[in-house]
């Protein structure tokens, strides 16, 4: 049973709960299924790049998907201003 967190579960989740296989999301970031599988478990961090990617896909938040805040909708510049 695994008790820790991983840093990156919620993009996992999220990943799981839209039904794509890891090896679908790794293809959309154009990067190989076990890269991608050493990021959902942490041994490797993402790149911004791809968190930003990632975010756009699946319409929310760097910050929803790093857990700075756990609402899922995205904000927009012409909002924050």
């Amino acid at each position: 049973m695994r008790v820790e967190k991983l840093p990156y579960e919620r993009i996992r989740n999220l990943r799981i709960d839209h039904d794509y296989t890891q090896g679908e999301i790794a293809g959309l970031l154009q990067i190989s299924q076990s890269t991608y599988a050493q990021y959902e478990v942490g041994k490797r961090r993402f790149p911004i790049k791809l968190i930003v990617k990632l975010a756009l896909f699946y319409k929310t938040s760097v910050d929803y998907l790093l857990e700075l805040t756990d609402d899922p909708h995205p904000y927009w510049i012409d909002e924050i201003k």
